[in-house]
């Protein structure tokens, strides 16, 4: 029986001494060996590793890409003495671990201050270069592109890899929207007038063009009308003259029916005429021929 609790006791020891020499790395961990406090060991790659139990311990670090997202945006001033609100976040990742524990002693807060306070510079000397325009539409990608370069090489002093730093937001603050809205009204008043101003001119130009098309297009008309009408008076006069070659004595007779319907039209007409005036021939007789002269 002593033997047996002699051997119970012996594999317990062993098992407490394996778990206390075995430790592992995960695929998203960077792991640091120290020993009096000292790092003598980084394992950066997954995997199962030993170590002197009560003589070494470790300390692991999460290697994952990281967001460090600012709550309340933050105040710059741009090149025309303006105040912008400005709202960022920053994509980052521990690159070197034993970097990052020397400078900052693994703390994650201290890492995030320290980052929020250089990305914070950067950008404040960045918007002090721009104008508002600039800022916020015209050069953005450009701020963003800088930002990134200049905030990842300051990082790297501390172990930490900048991987991204985006501008989600940019806004004016109160008391400027107020007189940058009212500059955009007067613009586009501005632009308005000139619009409703060019749009008459054009009408203008538009009624006389079309009061110019109208006359000449009268005008022809006018004459093709003239044309058509001195056409049919020459052929009406043509038909005549062949009419009155044919007989005479019928045209000189149709004609002074013509002329008396014309001339006796209305019941108080008088006319005052010679008796023997060829105008009453065929009152007097009517199968009388055309006297000639």
């Amino acid at each position: 029986m002593k033997d047996i609790g002699a051997y119970l006791i012996g594999i317990a020891v062993v098992v407490l001494v394996a778990s206390l020499s075995i430790y592992t790395v995960n695929q998203t961990q960077s792991t640091l060996v120290f020993q009096l406090g000292e790092v003598v060991a980084v394992r950066t790659t997954p995997g199962l590793y030993f170590k002197l139990p009560l003589v070494q311990n470790i300390r692991s670090f999460d290697t994952r890409i990281q967001t460090l997202d600012n709550k309340d945006p933050e105040r710059f001033i741009t090149s025309e003495k303006k105040p912008l609100l400005v709202d960022y976040f920053v994509k980052y990742r521990i690159a070197d671990v034993k970097q990052f524990y020397v400078s900052v002693g693994g703390d994650e807060r201290r890492a995030q201050v320290r980052l929020t306070q250089t990305v914070n510079d950067d950008l404040r000397s960045e918007f002090a270069k721009r104008t508002v325009h600039e800022a916020v539409s015209g050069e953005r990608e450009k701020i963003m592109g800088s930002m990134r370069a200049r905030a990842d090489s300051e990082a790297r002093q501390i172990g930490v890899q900048v991987l991204d730093v985006r501008i989600r937001r940019v806004e004016l603050t109160p008391e400027v929207s107020e007189s940058v809205y009212r500059r955009m009204e007067a613009e586009r008043k501005r632009v308005a007038n000139e619009l409703r101003s060019t749009g008459a001119g054009d009408a203008e130009k538009i009624r006389a063009n079309a009061e110019r098309q109208r006359e000449v297009i009268l005008a022809e008309a006018f004459r093709d009308a003239q044309h058509i009408k001195g056409a049919g008076d020459a052929k009406a006069s043509s038909i005549y003259n062949a009419a009155y070659s044919h007989n005479p004595e019928f045209y000189a007779f149709y004609r002074s029916l013509e002329s008396y319907q014309m001339g006796l039209k209305n019941k108080g007409d008088v006319l005052m005429l010679d008796p023997s005036s060829d105008f009453f021939r065929y009152f007097k007789n009517p199968s009388a021929t055309t006297s000639k002269k």
